[in-house]
């Protein structure tokens, strides 16, 4: 018998199948229902006004009414084609996924129960979320905005805003940050100083002259690349463990203090020396495109990842790198992707040397 016959159905999960139709329209004491990933292209709940729960994303919905259904403290929507969505009337709406539609307006004003909110990859060109003040995760990278005020959301511990056309970002009151993404905008400004809760910071893609990160000492990831930084001093980021400042105009990098690390991107720079001879830890090591003489990773057995082409070397021929191992002993758990480049019409060739 089908699943209207059961009138007194509470709780309905059925995901990960191939349906086509969903008819719930008789299960008017459904709390909860999870449709997650078939293949309904509609879904009418306007008889279920007790469902507090709603998940149907990974669908090809193109509309979803909501507006009966004021006992939802959880929509998940997202992977759908939905172009618009009324949450006005949810107010008890504690969790909202709407990602990966095709919404132009998203209007939340009335959510001020939210606490996570993902409308990541739509089309907004506005996002107003300052009577949301409970937020703690924020997730609208992907879509159009140019600007967003997070001043009343001091709760906030992700933002993610990556992709977007933001020229400014203030979040000097997001005090309890762990995590922020703003890579791939247009600031030209960024102060974390007082983020000192940041474990993860991502701003590359964007017109950034400074990032000071003296004050983020809880920091383990941070990636700043592709920016305008003339320098960058990581001394006091001691847990780092994750270091992207690729594509910069550095002309040094000094990663003596970062003994955790284990990735080190900083090819595309200016850098004529770079000692990681106290990055015991490194499995990943990109210097490539720099103005390196010479490269020294004999402390560095732990290499699993090493990108040191287009480098000058000595000018002529040889790019010498002191190593654990020599020429005839390169280890197979090494990857290396180029032993020998064109530099300036010369070919330069990886040379090891053993480490005396």
């Amino acid at each position: 018998r089908g699943i209207a016959y059961f009138e007194s159905l509470t709780s309905l999960n059925c995901i990960y199948n191939q349906l086509p139709t969903l008819d719930v329209s008789q299960n008017t004491a459904l709390t909860y229902l999870d449709c997650s990933f078939n293949q309904l292209t509609e879904l009418d709940v306007r008889a279920n006004t007790a469902l507090a729960e709603l998940r149907c994303d990974g669908n090809q919905l193109t509309e979803l009414d909501v507006r009966a259904n004021t006992a939802l403290t959880e929509l998940r929507c997202d992977g759908n084609q939905l172009t618009e969505l009324d949450v006005r009337a949810n107010t008890a709406l504690a969790e909202l996924r709407c990602d990966g539609n095709q919404l132009t307006e998203l209007d939340v004003r009335a959510n001020t129960a939210l606490t996570e909110l993902r409308c990541d990859g739509n089309q907004l060109t506005e996002l107003d979320v300052r009577a949301n003040t409970a937020l703690a995760e924020l997730h609208c990278d992907d879509n159009s905005l140019t600007e967003l005020d997070v001043s009343k959301n001091t709760e906030l511990t992700s933002l993610w805003c990556q992709s977007n056309q933001l020229t400014k970002l203030d979040v000097r009151q997001n005090t309890k940050l762990t995590e922020l993404t703003c890579n791939h905008n247009q600031l030209t400004d960024l102060d974390v100083k007082l983020n000192t809760e940041l474990t993860e910071l991502n701003c590359p893609g964007n017109q950034l002259t400074e990032v000071d990160v003296s004050q983020n000492t809880k920091l383990t990831k941070l990636s700043c690349g592709s920016n305008q930084l003339p320098a960058l001093n990581v001394s006091q980021n001691t847990a780092l463990t994750d270091l992207l400042c690729d594509d910069n105009q550095l002309p040094t990098l000094d990663v003596r203090a970062n003994t955790a690390l284990t990735y080190l991107w900083c090819y595309s720079n200016q850098l004529t020396e770079l000692d990681i001879s106290a990055n015991t830890a490194l499995t990943s090591l990109w210097c490539n495109s720099n103005q390196l003489t010479e490269l020294d990773i004999s402390a560095n057995t732990a290499l699993t990842e090493l990108e040191c082409e287009d480098n000058p070397g000595d000018g002529e021929s040889k790019f010498p790198v002191t190593a654990w191992f020599d020429n005839t002993a390169v280890p197979g758990s090494l990857y290396i992707r180029y032993t020998s480049w064109t530099y300036y019409g010369k070919t330069i060739t990886i040379e090891f040397q053993k480490a005396e």
